[in-house]
Formats: structure tokens, sequence, C-alpha cells
């Protein structure tokens, strides 16, 4: 896409985000032009406070679905806009609800602790939802005499068990783009750089981890780099993660880790399907819009307010 018409479409984008009271909320996923146009770019925990605490009549979430769901969770009187529909999650997709409440019926007394990467049915089937920031701060503040069910991602949950010594009953989900990094490859760059951190999410592989300098949310990883006085990064997550590190700290270098194949483009397939022209469309028409049922808002809901109140900063309404 040219220059010019990049330019034309956001000052379409500010008419229209002035024109009907919106907020633009944009994952560091998301592909440089669109955080670049965002009011607000985070990590899932960041844009859920956003979208709880936001005074804007309409929300459009340059993310994925369960994102989405999430931001009309916390504002059920808002319109809650998605560019593309079809954006979805590897997460949601391997933990189908029913498949998943008749695996939990096995595991009656346990306690279960769903990460914000799942669907509404999955956070309404549960009793805390948590991201991989406060995973840990939730964890622990369950009674050491329950067991815990973590569910849907089985190398956070992995990490998670390490990091509080609990014994978590883990449901076998995974991340498509966190999985794929390659251990061998990784090897390589630390060879070739030695002077360079890991750095890397904890949805990563334990072949990835164990060479981890810092592990932690896509804002913990943004928020190391640029603090540390190192000048040179391996990232372990997703490849447009580094616009939103470079744009803070431009003097530095960040080096993706490559793939399996051997490619150090790692983007997530669900979160490129959102456009700058996708923007423009559902600001302009108020569609794709995200709904849920009440009754299903209200059981979803229960499990976040919990994870608020564990953290000490409950939301505004909530």
């Amino acid at each position: 896409m040219s220059v010019e018409l990049i330019d034309d479409l956001e000052l379409e984008i500010q008419r229209l985000r002035k024109e009907q009271n919106a907020v633009i909320l944009a994952h560091y996923y998301q592909q440089a032009e669109i955080q670049d146009l965002a009011d607000f770019v985070g990590d899932s925990l960041a844009l859920s406070r956003q979208a709880a605490e936001t005074d804007k009549d309409v929300i459009v979430f340059c993310g994925v679905k369960f994102m989405a769901e999430t931001a009309k969770l916390l504002n059920p009187s808002r319109t809650v806009v998605l560019p593309d529909r079809s954006a979805g999650c590897s997460l949601v997709d391997s933990s189908p609800p029913a498949k998943f409440k008749a695996w939990r019926e096995q595991y009656p007394d346990h306690v279960v602790v769903t990460y914000v990467n799942s669907s509404v049915e999955l956070k309404a089937m549960s009793d805390y939802t948590c991201t991989s920031t406060n995973a840990v701060q939730v964890i622990e503040a369950i009674p050491k005499d329950k067991q815990i069910i973590f569910a849907p991602d089985k190398n956070l949950g992995r990490f998670l068990a390490k990091q509080t010594g609990r014994d978590l009953v883990l449901w076998p989900g995974s991340c498509m783009v966190h999985e794929i990094f390659s251990e061998k490859h990784l090897v390589q760059l630390k060879v070739e750089y030695p002077d360079a951190l890991v750095l890397a999410h904890p949805e990563c592989e334990e072949g990835i981890l164990r060479h981890a300098d810092y592990v932690g949310s896509t804002s913990g990883i943004l928020n190391y780099a640029t603090q540390s006085d190192r000048t040179r990064f391996l990232i372990g997550t997703e490849a447009r993660m580094i616009h939103a590190m470079q744009k803070q700290a431009p003097d530095k270098e960040f080096i993706p880790i490559p793939t399996t194949d051997g490619c150090a483009c790692n983007e997530c397939p669900h979160m490129m399907k959102n456009t700058v022209e996708k923007v423009r469309d559902c600001l302009r028409d108020l569609t794709p819009e995200i709904t849920v049922p009440e009754e299903l808002r209200e059981a979803a809901l229960r499990p976040i307010r919990a994870m608020f109140e564990v953290t000490g900063k409950p939301l505004r309404g909530l």
C-alpha cells in the first residue's frame, strides 16, 4: 500500500473516530500501521483495563475475537467492533467448550484458572481469569489446600507450576505462534551474539524458556528491554512486538528468534487479518459488532472480577 493511501486512510479514520466517539485499542501483535494510529497499544491486561475505563461510545478492538469479547463483557452498554470477525486464536480453537466441560467434570473439587486467551464460554466455566502478567499472583492467591486446573495453554501452565510450586492440572492447548520457535536456531544466535539477552514469552516451549534471561508477558518483555542497560536482545514472541520496542528504544537492537523452518518472521495469522482498511470500515459501519448474551456475560464476568480482586485494582463498574 502506498504512503499516500495510508495517509488518506488515517485521515478518514481520525474523522470517523471523532464522529463515532470511538476509542481504538491495539494489541502489540498488530501491524505497525494499526499500532501507530491507535489511542492505546498494550497487552491483554492493559487493554482490558482501558476497555473497562473508557468513556467512549464505541470500542474498536484491533486484536482477536476473545479480546473484543472481553471488552464487551466489561462494557455491555457500549458498541464493541472487531475489524475482522474471523480473527480468532489457536488457543481458543484448541479448547472447544463442550470438550472442556466434559474434561473439567473429572475434577469437580478443583479451582479453575483460565488464561484470558480463551473463549467467553471457557471463562464462564472458570473461577478465575488471568493474564500472563498476573498469572503467578492469581495462582498464589488460591489456598494451598485447593487443587487447580489451568487452561488452555499448557506451556504457560508448566511455567506457572515451576514459578509457584503448585501441582497444576493442565488442559493440553498451545499457541501456534509461540510453540514453533526453534531451540537450535536460538542456540546459534546466542553463539553469534554472545552479548544478547534472551527475552521470551511464557507461552513458548520449555526448550526456548530454558535459555531465557527473562520470561514475561509482552508488556514485561517491553519494559525489561527498554529499562535494561544492555543493547541487544533475542526476542521470543510475536515478531510485530518489535515495532513497539524499537519505538521506545530506537538505539537498541531486537532480533527475532527464528521458527523451526528458519524464518525470523513469526507472525500470528489471526492478528494479521486486521488491516487499516478494515479499521476504517468497522468505524464507518460499526460492524462486525461483538455481542454476548447477558446470562453468558454475567457468568464470564465473575472470574474476571475475581482476577481484579486478587490484583487489588478493581475496575470501575465491577
